[in-house]
């Protein structure tokens, strides 16, 4: 009995030992080894970031802003004038070649105080005085209606030079001989006045505007 006792008890643990070789046989497979996805990914990308980049500065338009633009003051502004143009564009034709100081537009109010005279009698006028009182510097343009609005005009030139210079004789004596040296210039219906250092030069553009063209 204690044989048979003892038999099945070793079939017992010959079945055990059986079923344990049986488990440590069955081993999980070894894991893969991770593939360098990342930096293939990262590669990757960065190959397609730069070819867009490339293809973008390609697709750029050349940044022209920076380059010269012609000037409007190319110095052939006289060659536009003619006999019908009004004093205002004779007056920017000429600043456009004879360099001058800053210089603004007197208004009616104005030209009736300094040339001493209403501006209705001329048909058309343009006057351009310093923007600084530090300078003498004057450009007018008159275009009368007749002879006898001529004299008045001329007469309003000679006393605004003569107010001109008195401002001038004891305040700065450069531009009260500057006022001194001023000219009136009569072409047909058209007068100018002007106080420049430049005023031989703004008076011979001022008379081109009277030549055969």
């Amino acid at each position: 009995m204690k044989k048979r006792i003892i038999a099945f008890m070793l079939v017992i643990a010959m079945g055990l030992a059986l079923t344990a070789c049986a488990g440590n046989d069955k081993k999980d497979p070894e894991a893969t080894p991770p593939t360098e996805q990342g930096a293939s990914d990262n590669s990757g990308n960065g190959a397609g970031n730069q070819s867009n980049d490339n293809d973008g500065d390609k697709d750029k338009e050349p940044d022209n802003d920076n380059e010269q633009q012609p000037s409007d003051n190319d110095g052939n502004g006289a060659a536009n004038i003619t006999t019908e143009s009004t004093p205002a564009e004779m007056v920017d034709a000429i600043l456009s070649i004879v360099e001058q100081p800053s210089l603004i537009a007197m208004d009616a109010q104005m030209v009736k105080d300094m040339y001493h005279l209403d501006p209705a009698i001329a048909e058309q006028l343009a006057i351009k005085m310093p923007m600084m009182n530090v300078k003498t510097n004057e450009i007018a343009i008159f275009k009368a209606k007749d002879d006898a609005s001529k004299a008045a005009i001329e007469e309003g030139m000679k006393k605004r030079a003569a107010d001109v210079q008195k401002q001038f004789e004891t305040y700065l004596p450069d531009q009260y001989e500057n006022a001194k040296n001023y000219k009136i210039v009569t072409n047909d219906k058209y007068m100018l006045f002007v106080i420049s250092e430049s005023a031989d030069q703004i008076v011979e553009t001022f008379n081109s505007f009277f030549e055969a063209k």
